[in-house]
């Protein structure tokens, strides 16, 4: 019988779970827009939006400790080494480049927020050459994310990208996070040699979740109109968080880091496609399938090696 670690590192389903994941975030860009309507959060509101995030992720990891414990997996009992690190994976991973990303947002555009966003493969790819010895930066990989990326460009293609201004609380806030999360990231996966990958992700969830809530309550944020479907839809997002990161969380564990990540091109792909199919625009556009197939193609030129390809 193969073993967890053998069975996450098939590529058909290294393929499957991070495509998965990827949808997954991807539908969160129209779920959180409608979130936001629904609870009344203004488009300025940012301390808003961080009670709405917090209650979001601490639903989120408090799910994941919920089926750890019953799975029987070790949640409680943690030494104080392993809380501090799960306090500072949770701040870093899930509070603090949640708080850059919405800020910088609310001074740039979407649309730059979705490109620069997507510099989270680069710095993962980066950051895992200079770190791990089995992930180094090759011709092959570079070349796939820079296909990745162009596929990231294309979609939001005629939407003012050629606009392109460059302010420190817009765009730049907006690489600060996604640095940010991609070292989180990088920490994580060294976390999760020695820990089970649910506990860890339920708790620092949790522990993000709570940094949230806290910021945005202490300045000034509330979240009210709770109705069944806008309960149900912070559910769902608390449901998506914790699927999502959990079995991202366990595809870094076992796979090297700019593999996975390269597969974080397909995100924005996805939350263009979903926003427009429930805002009942037109997806089947030129643009929208060239730019999954750019994603597509960075892909596979990360994640096949030469000698599979050949």
């Amino acid at each position: 019988m193969p073993s967890v670690g053998n069975i996450f590192t098939k590529p058909k389903v290294v393929l499957l779970i991070a495509t998965l994941c990827c949808l997954l975030w991807g539908s969160s860009y129209p779920a959180i827009k409608n979130g936001y309507a629904l609870f009344g959060i203004a488009q300025a509101d940012i301390p808003g939006k961080l009670v709405f995030a917090g209650y979001r992720f601490v639903l989120a990891g408090l799910l994941l400790l919920a089926i750890a414990i019953a799975t029987g997996k070790p949640a409680f009992g943690l030494n104080l080494r392993k809380i501090g690190q799960l306090s500072l994976l949770g701040l870093t991973q899930t509070a603090i480049q949640y708080v850059f990303f919405y800020v910088g947002l609310a001074y740039t555009t979407g649309v730059r927020g979705s490109i620069l966003n997507a510099t989270t493969a680069f710095f993962s790819v980066l950051l895992a050459h200079f770190i791990f010895h089995n992930d180094k930066v090759s011709a092959r990989k570079a070349l796939g994310c820079l296909t990745g990326f162009a596929g990231v460009l294309v979609v939001n293609f005629g939407q003012g990208l050629l606009d392109f201004e460059f302010t420190l609380l817009g765009e730049g806030f907006i690489v600060i996070a996604a640095f940010i999360l991609s070292a989180a990231s990088i920490y994580g996966k060294r976390l999760s040699q020695d820990m089970d990958v649910m506990v860890m992700t339920g708790w620092q969830l949790a522990i993000g979740g709570i940094f949230l809530l806290f910021a945005g309550l202490a300045f000034g944020g509330t979240l009210s109109n709770f109705t069944p479907i806008s309960t149900a839809l912070l559910v769902y997002l608390a449901v998506l968080s914790s699927a999502a990161f959990g079995m991202w969380s366990l595809l870094l564990k076992y796979n090297p880091v700019g593999m996975i990540s390269i597969f974080n091109f397909l995100v924005p792909i996805f939350g263009t496609a979903l926003s427009a199919l429930f805002l009942n625009e037109s997806i089947l556009e030129w643009k929208n399938l060239l730019a999954l197939l750019l994603v597509c193609g960075g892909i596979w030129l990360v994640s096949v090696s030469p000698k599979a390809s050949r």
